[in-house]
């Protein structure tokens, strides 16, 4: 059977696997859905995951792709020589190893941060390495694993090398003398490739031809990034889920501002500076959960700073800029006259004011516009409190799934349909609609921000 110009992308998000066929000029063809048992969070189920995949791209059954890309998002899996896991999979908020990881001597400690490009050891790979690893062959992330048992190739990606914490980001390769001072055995880790690397071909029965080619991939918050900049990206990324991962491409690694993270981008010769922000989306849909849904005209009648109503989001501690994972989220300032709608606009603000902190610290003169896009894209009058909260031109991406279409556009690359990122980008129709901070909202909001701020580092 001959394969069409077209291929196969995945996105594993914490709630839902999706899948999509795209034809090489960019359209969607064909999609599927499968909700996930648990989310992937803490820690999971890889077996039930892989599941979750097989079944999604089963759905897709009679496409005959070029190539297959996954993107995923961060966390680690253990598992033996065959690719079976050995514990339990931790995502990307996997407490296990932090006291490990606390312990390190100072001096390897400033080799990790340095060669990794890092402002903080957050745990990850290298904090489970470090607490014992018993029993595994390989240390991989959620997306490697399934490219494992997809294909039984055994590879990952230089930017999901970057969250192990032991990948040295400039030169794009494992920091073998840091693994040696630590006792950490390098052979737990497999091969670095490039996003658009072809690592496999399919042996796995999912319902897409056997010997199908498979691409590295990425992390999803990284993937959407890589689609929403290209190459040349004048702007700060902000991919909107249930944590907000927001990047700026930058040619010289040793311009990224001290407090930031530094992985490398999807194309070489470039990197993307930024972070995740820890919960900011997710802290949103915990209180819509306990407090219950308001509608856009309820949430548009609360004024800027909720009527004295303030939330800090960061219900499992602050990541970029911040790094403190001891940080917690409060509701401060409640009266008995705030009503739900209150609630979720001081949430929706508290995430904004948090995304601020971050944006400031990439472009401290203000000046660079917001590519958003994920879930806050999807509602304008949400996309337009974070322009007023942040006080720049925010660009909205047309479509909002911009993890899956980057996962795409890697599976375009790989299989030769395109010659480059761009070009895929390009074909993809990765579109914007401008929105323009409200000058007067803008201004109240420098005000609570400031406020804002005082109050969470009380």
């Amino acid at each position: 059977m001959t394969a069409a110009d077209e291929v196969v992308a995945v996105d594993v998000g914490t709630s839902a696997v999706r899948a999509a066929v795209v034809s090489a000029s960019g359209a969607v063809t064909a999609s599927a859905r499968v909700s996930r048992a648990a989310s992937g969070g803490e820690f999971f189920d890889a077996e039930t995951l892989l599941e979750e995949v097989t079944a999604a791209l089963a759905q897709l059954a009679g496409a005959r792709p070029r190539a297959l890309a996954i993107s995923a998002h961060i966390g680690t899996v253990a598992v033996d020589e065959s690719g079976c896991p050995v514990d339990r999979a931790g995502g990307w908020s996997d407490p296990r190893g932090l006291g490990e990881l606390a312990s390190i001597p100072s001096a390897v400690r400033e080799s990790l941060l340095s060669a990794g490009g890092r402002p903080a050891l957050t745990g990850g790979a290298l904090a489970y390495a470090l607490s014992g690893a018993s029993g595994a062959r390989y240390l991989l992330s959620p997306k490697d694993f399934l490219v494992a048992r997809l294909t039984g190739a055994f590879a990952t990606d230089t930017v999901d090398a970057a969250y192990t914490l032991l990948s040295e980001v400039r030169a794009r390769r494992w920091h073998t003398e840091a693994m040696a001072s630590l006792g950490i055995d390098p052979a737990l880790f497999p091969p670095q490739a490039e996003p658009t690397a072809v690592v496999g071909e399919l042996a796995r029965d999912c319902g897409l031809p056997a010997g199908t080619p498979v691409v590295a991939g990425g992390p999803d918050g990284s993937v959407g990034i890589g689609l929403l900049l290209g190459t040349r990206g004048a702007a700060i990324a902000d991919v909107a889920g249930t944590t907000d991962v927001v990047g700026k491409l930058v040619a010289d690694p040793d311009a990224a501002p001290a407090r930031a993270m530094l992985n490398p981008a999807l194309v070489g010769g470039r990197w993307v500076a930024g972070g995740a922000s820890g919960m900011t989306g997710g802290a949103v849909a915990h209180w819509r959960s306990l407090v219950g849904a308001a509608s856009d005209e309820e949430l548009a009648a609360i004024p800027p700073g909720a009527d004295g109503l303030f939330v800090l989001p960061t219900l499992t501690g602050s990541r970029f800029p911040r790094w403190r994972a001891s940080d917690r989220g409060a509701v401060l300032g409640q009266r008995p006259e705030h009503a739900a709608a209150h609630l979720l606009r001081a949430a929706q603000e508290g995430a904004a004011f948090t995304v601020r902190e971050g944006l400031d610290l990439l472009d401290p003169d203000g000046t660079l516009p917001v590519a958003l896009a994920g879930g806050t894209a999807r509602s304008l009058q949400t996309a337009q409190v974070r322009a007023d909260v942040t006080g720049r031109v925010t660009h909205v991406c047309t479509e909002p799934d911009v993890t899956l279409l980057g996962a795409a556009a890697l599976a375009l690359v790989g299989s030769g349909l395109v010659s480059d990122v761009d070009d895929a980008r390009a074909r993809l129709g990765c579109g914007f609609r401008s929105l323009d901070p409200n000058p007067a909202r803008a201004a109240r909001y420098r005000e609570l921000f400031v406020e804002w701020a005082g109050l969470r580092g009380a």
